[in-house]
């Protein structure tokens, strides 16, 4: 197939999906978005008539699709589609900017799929969903998505690393396992100069590039490295069941959010709704204070002196507020 054919056909699938996407739209409109004639799209808009897409010609508005016409046949409640507009949110603030565009396409393609009424709510309720930009947004790393592609793909990928201590920059070549979120986007890989897994922020990578060179799949993952990192530190186990009906769903979203820095290394969800949450903490009191806040949604399993560290801390609280 020749060049000019290849871009004639992307051109008529990314005017398919906007045609569902949009309520109407011009041929003027679709000859800027596309970088070519109206005529151009008049001779598109008929070669997708005579593949039998129903398109509607409107006199001195545009185009659109007909209603009900949908390219795939897949169809999203209000409720999943606002939960993937939250995700296009999320991707927008809290990734690099080539996933955010990817979630902006996929979020088309989404909207191309719904009803008119659907569609339009959407755009609706879109300007009341924000996420706020975290203080290192300046600093977003470009790198996100060739790491995802190099942890499904097993590629080593060679990179300039700054260390947070030294500021001292080294070449590292790494065998990627996995992704994670915690105030910054990190990567946990096996690494060839440490000879040991490390764990590396993304915003300290200055240089990356996924080799030629595939790594074996191991059988280590994030929640193993967790894990086999609190044994490392010969710390103490914590075993808590955590109630999260009985908490605010802010006071959950937090807990997941901050659970790393405590020592985080398991979790699993109990068949009454609670969720198991394994522990390998320095410092009982350190811990404690962060769980305070969760008073009557935690059960300490093990050990018992954590539930003494938290009543004295309560103890403290109440006596220090306390008013005769």
């Amino acid at each position: 197939m020749k060049d000019t054919e290849v871009t004639r056909l992307s051109r008529l699938v990314a005017l398919l999906t906007l045609l569902q996407t949009k309520r109407t739209i011009s041929a003027t409109e679709l000859a800027d978005r596309f970088s070519v004639s109206t005529r151009t799209i008049y001779r598109d808009i008929r070669t997708l008539e005579s593949a039998g897409i129903p398109v509607v010609t409107q006199e001195g508005k545009g185009y659109s699709m007909v209603e009900g016409y949908r390219l795939p046949p897949v169809m999203f409640t209000r409720e999943e589609a606002m939960a993937l507009l939250t995700a296009e949110k999320l991707a927008s603030r809290l990734t690099d900017a080539a996933t955010a565009k990817l979630s902006g396409a996929a979020m088309d393609k989404l909207r191309a799929a719904l009803r008119h009424s659907d569609r339009d709510h959407l755009e609706t309720i879109a300007p009341y969903i924000q996420v706020m930009e975290p203080a290192s947004a300046s600093d977003r790393p470009n790198t996100y998505q060739q790491l995802i592609t190099a942890v499904t793909s097993y590629g080593v990928v060679r990179m300039g690393y700054q260390a947070g201590e030294s500021g001292e920059t080294t070449m590292r070549e790494i065998e990627p396992i996995g992704l994670y979120l915690s105030d910054h986007w990190h990567v946990v890989a096996y690494c060839r100069l440490r000879q040991a897994f490390r764990n590396f922020r993304l915003d300290r990578i200055s240089s990356l590039t996924i080799t030629n060179e595939s790594f074996a799949a191991r059988a280590e993952t994030l929640q193993q490295y967790w894990t086999d990192q609190a044994k490392r530190m010969d710390q103490e186990k914590v075993v808590i069941h955590f109630d999260p009906s009985k908490v605010s769903p802010a006071q959950v979203q937090h807990l997941h959010d901050t659970k790393h820095k405590y020592g985080w290394a398991y979790e699993k969800n109990m068949t009454d709704g609670s969720i198991e949450i394994l522990f390998f903490v320095g410092s009982l009191t350190y811990l404690s204070i962060w769980l305070l806040p969760f008073a009557g949604s935690v059960k300490v399993i093990e050990p018992v002196s954590l539930s003494g560290h938290l009543s004295r801390l309560a103890k403290q609280t109440y006596d220090s507020f306390y008013i005769e």
